[in-house]
């Protein structure tokens, strides 16, 4: 038996399950409760601070997705012998890296910026369009989720 087929997948499976699950977390969980329990000094460096932590983790999540999903391809044969639902999956976690990229390297770093200036307005907004894209990415993961479960029976 061949176990490498199934050590990829397993790799590729929690680094997606670590990136749209600690999408959710934050998005539903820590922000929320941060926003009801502590004043915009404590609250925005607490969430620059989470948020640098969690992205540490979804950088090294993409790196396992994007290897692991293109061995498993090369493994099938190629993109021309995959189905439908793997060119799918590939495009949407592709956009979503791409969100992923735009929102660490600019509303993230201005997040951080306005955080070490105690400008806490700008930091504010600047959270609220990291809010944005995460709820945007979080529903594009599900969407992959989606396909990956019901893809073949369509």
């Amino acid at each position: 038996m061949n176990l490498l087929p199934l050590a990829l997948l397993f790799l590729h499976l929690a680094a997606a399950a670590f990136w749209v699950g600690g999408m959710a977390a934050m998005h539903f969980a820590v922000r929320p409760a941060a926003a009801s329990t502590l004043e915009p000094p404590l609250r925005l460096p607490f969430m620059a601070a989470a948020l640098s932590r969690f992205f540490a983790g979804v950088v090294v999540a993409i790196v396992v997705v994007l290897a692991s999903g293109l061995a498993m391809v090369m493994l099938a044969g190629g993109f021309a012998r995959v189905h439908w639902s793997v060119h799918a999956m590939f495009g949407i976690g592709l956009l979503m890296m791409a969100i992923f990229l735009h929102l660490r390297f600019a509303p993230f770093r201005q997040l951080q910026r306005a955080v070490a200036s105690r400008e806490w307005p700008l930091a504010a907004t600047r959270l609220g369009s990291i809010r944005r894209l995460v709820a945007l990415n979080l529903g594009l993961g599900v969407l992959v989720f989606a396909i990956a479960i019901m893809g073949r029976g369509m």
